[in-house]
Protein backbone atom coordinates (compact mmCIF):
# COMPACT_ATOMS: atom_id res chain seq x y z
CA UNK A 1 0.00 0.00 0.00
CA UNK A 2 1.27 3.33 -0.84
CA UNK A 3 0.66 6.12 1.33
CA UNK A 4 0.40 9.86 1.30
CA UNK A 5 -0.20 12.91 3.61
CA UNK A 6 -1.46 15.97 2.48
CA UNK A 7 -3.27 18.92 3.82
CA UNK A 8 -6.64 19.53 2.46
CA UNK A 9 -5.43 21.95 -0.16
CA UNK A 10 -2.98 19.60 -1.38
CA UNK A 11 -5.97 16.86 -1.99
CA UNK A 12 -7.09 16.81 -5.96
CA UNK A 13 -10.47 16.94 -6.56
CA UNK A 14 -10.29 12.70 -7.61
CA UNK A 15 -8.73 12.49 -4.39
CA UNK A 16 -11.29 13.81 -2.34
CA UNK A 17 -14.13 12.43 -3.83
CA UNK A 18 -12.77 9.30 -3.49
CA UNK A 19 -11.98 9.74 0.09
CA UNK A 20 -15.28 11.09 1.02
CA UNK A 21 -16.71 8.01 -1.41
CA UNK A 22 -14.77 5.67 1.17
CA UNK A 23 -15.42 7.20 4.33
CA UNK A 24 -19.55 7.22 3.47
CA UNK A 25 -19.56 3.51 2.32
CA UNK A 26 -18.29 2.40 5.45
CA UNK A 27 -20.10 4.45 8.09
CA UNK A 28 -23.06 5.83 6.47
CA UNK A 29 -23.91 2.50 4.13
CA UNK A 30 -22.19 -0.78 5.84
CA UNK A 31 -22.98 0.44 9.35
CA UNK A 32 -25.95 1.75 8.65
CA UNK A 33 -25.13 5.00 10.57
CA UNK A 34 -26.77 8.28 9.05
CA UNK A 35 -24.86 11.27 11.17
CA UNK A 36 -22.87 14.47 9.07
CA UNK A 37 -19.66 13.05 7.68
CA UNK A 38 -18.72 16.15 5.64
CA UNK A 39 -18.38 18.54 9.35
CA UNK A 40 -16.59 21.22 8.33
CA UNK A 41 -13.34 19.94 9.97
CA UNK A 42 -11.89 18.51 6.92
CA UNK A 43 -10.18 21.42 6.06
CA UNK A 44 -8.03 21.46 9.22
CA UNK A 45 -7.07 17.99 8.92
CA UNK A 46 -3.77 15.79 7.80
CA UNK A 47 -5.19 13.50 5.47
CA UNK A 48 -3.61 9.76 5.84
CA UNK A 49 -4.56 8.49 2.08
CA UNK A 50 -3.65 4.12 1.62
CA UNK A 51 -4.00 3.21 -2.07
CA UNK A 52 -3.41 0.29 -3.38
CA UNK A 53 -3.46 0.14 -7.83
CA UNK A 54 -5.12 3.48 -7.79
CA UNK A 55 -7.60 3.06 -5.29
CA UNK A 56 -7.90 4.42 -1.74
CA UNK A 57 -7.88 1.90 0.48
CA UNK A 58 -7.21 2.98 4.05
CA UNK A 59 -8.10 6.22 5.19
CA UNK A 60 -7.13 8.56 8.58
CA UNK A 61 -7.49 11.99 9.41
CA UNK A 62 -5.78 13.52 11.92
CA UNK A 63 -5.73 16.78 13.95
CA UNK A 64 -3.30 19.02 16.05
CA UNK A 65 -4.10 19.61 19.60
CA UNK A 66 -6.86 22.07 20.12
CA UNK A 67 -9.09 21.33 17.38
CA UNK A 68 -11.51 17.88 18.88
CA UNK A 69 -9.69 17.77 22.29
CA UNK A 70 -6.71 19.11 23.75
CA UNK A 71 -4.35 16.25 22.77
CA UNK A 72 -3.53 15.97 18.72
CA UNK A 73 -6.51 13.23 17.48
CA UNK A 74 -7.23 10.72 14.83
CA UNK A 75 -10.43 9.92 13.66
CA UNK A 76 -12.55 8.20 10.41
CA UNK A 77 -10.52 5.70 10.66
CA UNK A 78 -11.32 2.94 8.11
CA UNK A 79 -10.48 0.41 5.77
CA UNK A 80 -12.12 -0.66 2.40
CA UNK A 81 -14.27 -3.72 3.37
CA UNK A 82 -12.46 -6.02 0.49
CA UNK A 83 -9.07 -5.02 1.89
CA UNK A 84 -9.68 -5.82 5.84
CA UNK A 85 -7.73 -8.80 5.69
CA UNK A 86 -4.31 -7.95 5.17
CA UNK A 87 -3.36 -5.32 7.87
CA UNK A 88 -3.54 -2.35 6.05
CA UNK A 89 -5.60 -0.74 9.64
CA UNK A 90 -2.29 -1.32 11.17
CA UNK A 91 -0.19 0.23 8.50
CA UNK A 92 -2.42 3.48 8.36
CA UNK A 93 -2.04 4.12 11.79
CA UNK A 94 1.26 3.84 12.10
CA UNK A 95 1.61 6.00 9.12
CA UNK A 96 -0.83 8.17 11.01
CA UNK A 97 0.74 8.23 14.69
CA UNK A 98 4.08 9.23 12.87
CA UNK A 99 2.58 11.84 11.07
CA UNK A 100 1.58 13.71 13.86
CA UNK A 101 4.78 13.48 15.48
CA UNK A 102 6.52 14.67 12.18
CA UNK A 103 4.16 17.75 11.79
CA UNK A 104 2.00 18.22 15.27
CA UNK A 105 5.51 17.14 17.63
CA UNK A 106 3.54 15.78 19.74
CA UNK A 107 3.17 11.78 21.38
CA UNK A 108 -0.38 13.00 22.78
CA UNK A 109 -2.86 11.42 20.88
CA UNK A 110 -6.87 10.89 21.67
CA UNK A 111 -9.53 8.92 19.64
CA UNK A 112 -13.44 7.98 19.76
CA UNK A 113 -13.16 4.49 19.16
CA UNK A 114 -16.04 1.77 18.39
CA UNK A 115 -15.52 -0.66 21.11
CA UNK A 116 -15.62 -3.20 19.10
CA UNK A 117 -12.10 -2.24 18.05
CA UNK A 118 -11.03 -1.40 21.95
CA UNK A 119 -8.22 -4.37 21.04
CA UNK A 120 -6.73 -3.26 17.83
CA UNK A 121 -6.08 0.44 19.26
CA UNK A 122 -4.24 -0.85 22.22
CA UNK A 123 -2.26 -2.92 20.06
CA UNK A 124 -1.07 0.82 19.39
CA UNK A 125 -0.24 2.31 22.41
CA UNK A 126 -4.00 3.48 23.62
CA UNK A 127 -5.76 3.20 26.78
CA UNK A 128 -9.19 3.34 27.38
CA UNK A 129 -10.24 6.19 29.52
CA UNK A 130 -13.57 6.78 31.20
CA UNK A 131 -17.32 5.16 30.63
CA UNK A 132 -18.29 3.83 27.02
CA UNK A 133 -20.73 6.19 25.28
CA UNK A 134 -23.19 6.18 22.11
CA UNK A 135 -21.71 8.43 19.04
CA UNK A 136 -24.26 8.29 16.16
CA UNK A 137 -25.77 5.64 17.98
CA UNK A 138 -22.92 3.56 18.07
CA UNK A 139 -20.62 2.14 21.32
CA UNK A 140 -17.76 4.55 21.66
CA UNK A 141 -14.85 4.55 24.23
CA UNK A 142 -12.61 7.64 24.61
CA UNK A 143 -8.84 5.93 24.40
CA UNK A 144 -5.29 7.90 24.77
CA UNK A 145 -1.75 7.71 23.57
CA UNK A 146 0.92 9.55 25.14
Amino acid sequence: MEIRIKAFKELSIDELYDLLQLRSEIFVVEQDCVYQDIDGKDQKALHIIGSKDGRIVAYTRCFNSGIFFEEASIGRVVVAKDQRKYGLGHEIMKASLKAIQDHFKTDSIKLSAQQYLVKFYESHGFKTIGEGYLEDGIPHIAMIRS
